[in-house]
């Protein structure tokens, strides 16, 4: 099986590529240096050419505050780019996956979304991801819909990474605590992606590792996990502004991924510990 997968220099799209890889596919990674998502014709002749069984889209514009200034930037990457790639896809009868955000829901009341509940994207960044969603579904039948949230790798700047940064310069630090969702660990997402794109399992799924916490929690566990004394202090959203609205609810069920026979991800507290021991191996060597 032949995969194009997009985003490669990315967290997500490198651990994919390599997952993929173990797995014994045949994968191709590309970044923007390869393929610029947002010109038509170059998208066309590239995936033509390429003839790829299927598409593993994790390509996108992430800078989420940056999104709210640079809104034709953003829509050109996430709504046209997904959709140029969406219309070749179908042409060459490829299999398709498409990541997403938690970000497209409204953040508000404190139960987990379920994939039936309606998007309601407060900022710029989560509504050019819906709309991207949109256009895959409206093309394709043969598609997945992958909504994440906190993602963290080893190939690209995190929460994790830039917490550890900031403890070697300070003893204690305030993370917002009013935000929960469930980090995802790109390494235990890749597996599952790896695992969808073989399937006919089509449709729209939430994948996430398992549980929940804030960001101040999450901070904590990583200052525990790599032995720092990093004092945290827990804020309110309001006491740390951005320029685009932070969902304040991220959770999300994962229960249909269940239904469909996936496996969950771990918790994130086991991948978290994981990732730290990755990192610090990163480091010896």
């Amino acid at each position: 099986m032949k995969i194009l997968v997009t985003g490669y220099n990315g967290q997500l799209g490198y651990d994919v590529v390599h997952e993929g890889l173990k797995k014994g596919l045949d994968m191709i990674g590309i970044d923007r240096e390869d393929l610029n998502l947002t010109i038509n014709k170059d998208v066309e002749s590239f995936i033509r050419k390429l003839n790829p069984d299927a598409i593993i889209h994790c390509a996108a514009y992430t800078a989420v505050d940056k999104s709210e200034e640079d809104r034709e930037g953003c829509w050109d990457v996430n709504v046209n780019g997904t959709e140029y790639l969406a219309t070749v896809a179908k042409e060459i009868d490829a299999k398709f996956i498409y990541i997403s955000t938690d970000y497209v829901y409204d953040g508000e009341g404190q139960e987990p979304f379920v994939e039936s509940d309606r998007p309601n994207p407060q900022g710029y960044y989560g509504l050019t991801k819906y709309e991207g969603e949109k256009k895959v579904k409206e093309l394709l039948e043969k598609y997945f819909v992958v909504r994440t949230s906190w993602v963290f790798g080893m190939n690209g700047n995190n929460f994790v990474k830039t917490m550890l940064k900031l403890s070697e310069s300070r003893d204690e630090l305030n993370v917002v605590g009013d935000q929960i969702g469930s980090p995802t660990y790109t390494h235990d997402l890749a597996i599952l992606l790896i695992d969808m794109i073989q399937s006919d399992k089509y449709g729209l799924y939430h994948a996430s590792n398992e549980g929940f916490c804030s960001w101040s929690d999450f901070a904590i566990e990583a200052f525990h996990q790599a032995g720092q004394g990093i004092k945290v202090n827990p804020i309110t959203t309001e006491e740390y502004p951005t320029p685009a609205v932070r969902p304040k609810n991220s959770r999300m069920s994962k229960q249909k991924l269940v239904e469909n026979g996936f496996n969950q991800l771990p918790t994130w507290q086991d991948a978290l510990k994981r990732y730290v021991a990755e990192l610090r191996q990163e480091v010896k060597n």
